[in-house]
């Protein structure tokens, strides 16, 4: 594949600076990496890698999902994008899930202490 001459401005085409945002991004320079993968979604807005690579280099989940609902509305059914963006939502669903378990135990042990405190006044208050 032969490499595309950079603009007359000597700019990096789209190719080059996919190829070192790839680069930065497995270096871990994340937030260089995301600058250029904006510089190439601001030529290309379809650009489905760039969005792809902007969704695993999300700060958060909600930004996370963001990018992979884009992905999709370009490119329906895209795979790879469904299947990160089902993941996300099945592991916020356990993650919710756990907390709301610890909380229902926690309110178990809570009832449990309280009975059990009021049982004793109340066998305290008896043997006066």
């Amino acid at each position: 594949m032969a490499k595309r001459p950079a603009s007359p401005d000597n700019t990096p085409n789209i190719e080059e600076l996919f190829n070192m945002a790839v680069e930065a991004a497995k270096q871990g320079q994340r937030k260089g990496a995301r600058v250029m993968f904006r510089q190439i979604l601001e030529k290309d807005k379809r650009n489905v890698r760039a969005m792809m690579y902007m969704a695993k280099l999300a700060a958060t989940d909600q930004e996370r999902i963001a990018w992979l609902e884009k992905m999709l509305e370009v490119k329906p059914g895209y795979e790879p994008a469904e299947a990160m963006l089902s993941k996300l939502r099945l592991d916020k669903a356990a993650s919710r899930n756990r907390r709301m378990f610890r909380l229902g135990i926690g309110a178990y042990v809570v009832a449990v202490v309280l009975v059990a405190a009021l049982i004793m006044i109340a066998a305290a208050s008896l043997t006066l």
